[in-house]
Parts: structure tokens; sequence; C-alpha cells
């Protein structure tokens, strides 16, 4: 009987389709036939890559966590009367909280509410200066029934406003989120605590 040659290799791989003249000598000459030789990134490049947007993400959280905290424009106001006794009765009387703050945090004649979210917040000061713009032609809002000058308005953030006939003064930073609510609260607790003065136009 005549033998059976087996033509496949001996460690079980399948033979290469290729004729022999065109079959890899080496695993680069594989990887050629395979990929092609174009440009491949070298790995410093990639390294690059990487590297920057992360380098870019923490520069972000640097300049948010080092910018320096925005205040209202109240805090910049002179003080004229902060330690007189009639500041620290108002201080004390002023509401705990209003709808969408935080309950109020003193600071000596200094009266804040944070907003819930992340929002500005409710800021209040006794004993400030008499506003220099204050003038007989200025036009004041009465509110239950205080009255108030706009000091200082910033375009989609808030209003300032002093009370001007009461003595001493008042003034308070009101968010544009804010509402009536606040300024509202406070005009009756001056008016129950602080005592009536003329409008001062200088």
């Amino acid at each position: 009987m005549l033998g059976v040659t087996d033509d496949k290799n001996t460690d079980g791989a399948p033979e290469d389709p290729r004729p022999a003249d065109q079959q890899p000598e080496t695993v680069a000459d594989e990887l050629e036939s395979r990929y092609g030789t174009g440009p491949r990134l070298s790995p410093a490049l990639i390294a690059t890559l990487v590297t920057i947007p992360v380098i870019v993400i923490v520069g972000f959280i640097t300049f948010a966590a080092l910018r320096p905290e925005e205040k209202s424009p109240i805090e910049s106001y002179t003080v004229a009367e902060s330690a007189s006794p009639e500041c620290a009765k108002l201080v004390a009387e002023v509401p705990q909280t209003f709808e969408g703050f935080g309950d109020k945090q003193v600071n000596g004649s200094t009266v804040t509410w944070p907003a819930d979210g992340d929002g500005e917040a409710v800021t209040l000061r006794c004993g400030i200066s008499r506003p220099s713009e204050l003038s007989p032609t200025s036009n004041l809002q009465v509110i239950h029934p205080v009255q108030w000058f706009i000091t200082d308005t910033v375009e989609g953030s808030g209003q300032a406003y002093v009370c001007v006939d009461h003595r001493p003064y008042v003034a308070m930073w009101i968010p544009a989120n804010a509402g009536n609510g606040p300024i509202t609260d406070v005009s009756a607790v001056i008016e129950r605590t602080l005592p009536r003065g003329p409008l001062d136009f200088g």
C-alpha cells in the first residue's frame, strides 16, 4: 500500500498560502506586509497629545480656585457709624433667611444671606456714609414705607440701594434673581427699629 504524505507543518500552524518567494522572513516583514509602511506616531508625540488636555484642565481648575471672589458694590462704601447701637438692633431684627437663600451670616454691622445655589448673596451694611450722589432730583423708591436710593446697578447682576430717610444709613445689595422679598422685609424692620431722619442732599 502506498504511504500518505502529510503536507501540514509539524508545529500545527496553518501554512502561509502565499508562494514561497513572497512569504515574510521576519516578524517585522510580517507586520509591514499587513499594515504597510506608512508613518506612525512616536511615543513622545502620543505622550504630548495626552499631556496637553490635562494641562488645560488643570489650568482652568487653578484659575477658578485662585480668582478673587466677586463682591457686591456696597462692600466698598465708606462707613460712618458702624458701631452704633441702632445698627446692632437692626442686625438682630432682620430676617433669618429669605426664600432661595440660606441663613443670615453676621460680621459686625454687615449681614449676608448666601444663595442656595451658585448665585450671589443678599448683603446688608448698616452705618455707611451718606451717598454723595443723593440730590433733590434723585429718583427715590418708597418700599413699605422706607425711601431707598439706587446707588449702583450692575447689568445682569443686581442693584445696590441705600435707605436715606432713616438713621443710620443702611445699604442693601439685591441680586437680580432675588426679587422684591428681601428689600421689602428689611424695609419693615428698618421702619420698626431705626429712627427717621430728614433727607440730606448735602
